[in-house]
């Protein structure tokens, strides 16, 4: 107990401090935008069925909220305009050097705005997070500068895949392949010094996104790389009922031969996309947001505690 103690006090303590002063600036980067902060629920009957998310039960009815996406959304269809959100999020068996189970998750929602809205958006909250905390000195993680003031490229799924994996994904992908490819050789040779759009994923990643407007082979689906790790995913929202439910039930078909496990289907929310026009949302990791501007090796390093400890 007392090394424990030692060790909050003492090496964890300018990381903890650095994480305060990161969440007190998001707030006030999405005060100065105009957000308006919400909270909902971490307890819900019915999690959004994403075949690579699994959501840890609670009860004999409930389960803990693996993203606040869905209630946001119902409160964008009710007309609340522009909405944010810091909260934890849970999913089972996510445990490594950037998973932990239980997490700090930012996400933010905009009616009338599509994913290169919130492109501008992530842009603008690094910018103003990092100007505020670097003080004029020099960024790095893991020994790779950071610049965070250069240009920030913008690359398509298809194209990193053509340059690091050497082949074209498609519409509709070999999952594995993509996968295994994604981790060893593309995601890890992006975001080299600035921050990297990587974009327009395939059809078959689609998940809650609409598909691209003039080409249904790609979605309109982005995520934010830096010193290849993965900050962020958002996109423009699909907001028909009827493909959102296709797409749910074939999660939960899939799930169930998978897992043996059938997984209700979010009647309240497909309910509010009747009332929901164009929009967009985007997920946020705060603890590796705050992992790599301290320069620590794993998100251990920047939460008090780990593990459920």
């Amino acid at each position: 107990m007392e090394r424990e103690g030692k060790e909050l006090l003492g090496g964890k303590r300018r990381f903890l401090e650095l994480r305060c002063r990161v969440l007190r600036l998001i707030r006030a980067f999405f005060e100065s935008e105009g957000f308006l902060e919400v909270e909902t629920p971490l307890l819900t009957a019915a999690p959004a069925p994403e075949l690579h998310i699994s959501p840890i039960p609670a009860g004999s009815s409930l389960f803990l909220s693996t993203s606040p996406e869905l209630h946001m959304k119902r409160l964008l269809a009710a007309g609340y305009e522009k909405i944010y959100q810091l909260t934890r999020s849970f999913r089972a068996g996510e445990q490594g050097r950037f998973h932990h189970p239980e997490f700090a998750i930012l996400e933010w929602y905009r009616l009338g705005a599509d994913y290169k809205d919130l492109q501008r958006d992530c842009q603008n909250l690094v910018r103003f997070a990092c100007r505020a905390l670097s003080q004029g000195t020099d960024l790095t993680f893991q020994g790779a500068p950071l610049d965070f003031e250069g240009q920030w490229e913008r690359v398509s799924v298809r194209e990193a895949f053509v340059r690091f994996a050497g082949w074209d994904p498609g519409a509709n992908p070999d999952e594995d392949r993509f996968d295994l490819d994604m981790t060893e050789k593309v995601q890890k040779n992006l975001g080299f010094p600035a921050p990297c759009i990587f974009e327009d994923y395939p059809a078959r990643f689609a998940a809650l996104a609409r598909l691209k407007s003039g080409d249904p082979r790609v979605a309109e689906r982005f995520e934010l790389l830096w010193a290849g790790v993965e900050l962020a995913n958002g996109f423009s929202e699909l907001t028909d009922p009827g493909e959102q439910r296709m797409r749910f039930l074939s999660v939960i078909e899939e799930k169930k031969r998978s897992e043996g496990k059938l997984y209700p289907m979010p009647e309240e929310f497909l309910k509010s996309l009747e009332n929901l026009g164009p929009c967009a949302g985007i997920a946020f990791g705060v603890d590796r947001f705050v992992m790599l501007l301290a320069n620590a090796h794993s998100i251990d390093d920047v939460v008090a505690f780990s593990g459920g400890r």
